[in-house]
């Protein structure tokens, strides 16, 4: 089950990464959402997937005897989930509201601070 999930995250990394070099936002929106799942399901990975009990300590022993779930990387993903949901909604209305005032979603034609008639800046060195 561990080597399913590692492959379906290493594939999650690669379509995040593909959508975040797009020219389009709503595609790098898209691909950041992803990277997040992504890292979401490395972390849930990590913390060894377990169908054993619950991890709760019986009355009148000090510690547990079994192998038990790991509850700390299902709170980290819980409070990663809102958060990241969070996080794209913002980027999701500053998407639009760039889009209302420059009317394209295109990251080339979203450059406003140049002058139009002169050729682009170098972009690399």
């Amino acid at each position: 089950m561990e080597t399913a999930l590692a492959g379906l995250v290493g594939l999650f990394y690669a379509v995040a990464i593909y959508l975040m070099l797009s020219k389009h936002i709503i595609r790098v929106l898209l691909g950041i959402v992803i990277f997040g799942n992504a890292v979401n399901m490395t972390i849930f990975t990590a913390g060894r997937i377990v169908r054993e009990v619950p991890p709760i300590i019986p009355a009148g022993a000090e510690r547990i005897e079994s192998v038990v779930a790991n509850p700390l990387p299902q709170a980290l993903i819980l409070t990663a989930i809102v958060i990241s949901f969070s996080f794209f909604a913002f980027l999701l209305v500053l998407a639009y509201r760039a889009y209302q005032e420059l009317g394209t979603d295109d990251t080339d034609e979203m450059r406003v601070a140049e002058p139009e008639g002169e050729s682009l800046p170098p972009l690399g060195y």
